[in-house]
């Protein structure tokens, strides 16, 4: 299959565009049924990829955030699908700090190939395909391969978590961490941002103790991969198999993006 990376990338940014035309001025929300927040935006950018995908590769069926509810049975034995948050961060847009993004991954038999993600406010964009490294385009357009930073572990670990869903479980680990590192240094960043900066080098370890969605990890985790990251299932203090997309339950379990030589 034939996709180029640079049709994503530029989906992307198309509808990081939108989000930005409303993020500059005022704007309502509204609360879905699991009581997260929906504004203009979310709708603005899932309509513009949606739209866009189905143009360019009409072939290749759709997950997204805004449309999910596509039966199980219908799904199961797709080989190829595109899976799509297009506000990932919804939060940090309404708080209007700029740590939200456009993620769009590709998924293969369960494990993404492809994925992209876009932070229109930051102008910032990684990206990654499967055996061609992954790599980040700064504000200034330049393109960087990653990682770009570097920690050998001796004695200090750094630690990112979120701004929006910090809680006692993630504290109590990294308190853990304080037991064998001299140093644990903590990072806070919103939406996909986070697992960016461990496929950067600039964080080491990424734990996520509650409930997330395969659209919002999925871009993120082939990122991390092309980078020697790994994403793992987390329980009961062990790290189990790799993730796999296009569960009967959309959900994820916990999990942690780390080094392979960390912990």
């Amino acid at each position: 299959m034939n996709i180029k990376i640079h049709d994503i990338i530029n989906i992307a940014v198309k509808a990081g565009d939108a989000i930005m035309e409303i993020y500059k001025k005022d704007f309502s929300v509204v609360y879905k049924n699991d009581n997260s927040p929906l504004t203009e935006a979310d709708k603005k950018s899932n309509d513009i990829i949606c739209s866009r995908l189905k143009e360019i590769y009409p072939e290749i069926p759709i997950i997204s955030e805004e449309n999910k509810e596509i039966p199980y049975e219908t799904r199961k034995n797709w080989e190829y699908f595109w899976l799509i948050d297009p506000l990932d961060g919804t939060k940090e847009f309404i708080k209007k700090n700029g740590e939200f993004t456009v993620n769009i991954a590709l998924i293969k038999k369960n494990r993404p190939i492809m994925g992209v993600i876009y932070a229109p406010a930051l102008n910032l964009s990684y990206y990654a395909e499967e055996g061609n490294g992954a790599f980040k385009i700064n504000d200034k357009g330049q393109k960087h391969k990653l990682p770009l930073y570097n920690n050998k572990f001796s004695n200090a670990i750094r630690v990112v978590s979120s701004k929006s869903h910090y809680n006692t479980e993630t504290e109590s680990f990294i308190n853990d961490l304080r037991e064998i590192y001299d140093k644990v240094e903590l990072l806070s960043i919103g939406s996909s941002l986070k697992i960016c900066l461990v496929a950067e080098g600039v964080a080491d370890i990424y734990p996520r103790f509650g409930p997330t969605m395969e659209w919002d990890i999925a871009a993120g985790d082939i990122i991390a991969l092309e980078t020697n990251k790994k994403l793992f299932k987390y329980k009961d203090g062990k790290f189990l198999d790799a993730f796999l997309y296009n569960k009967e339950n959309l959900i994820n379990s916990w999990f942690l993006i780390k080094d392979k030589d960390i912990i």
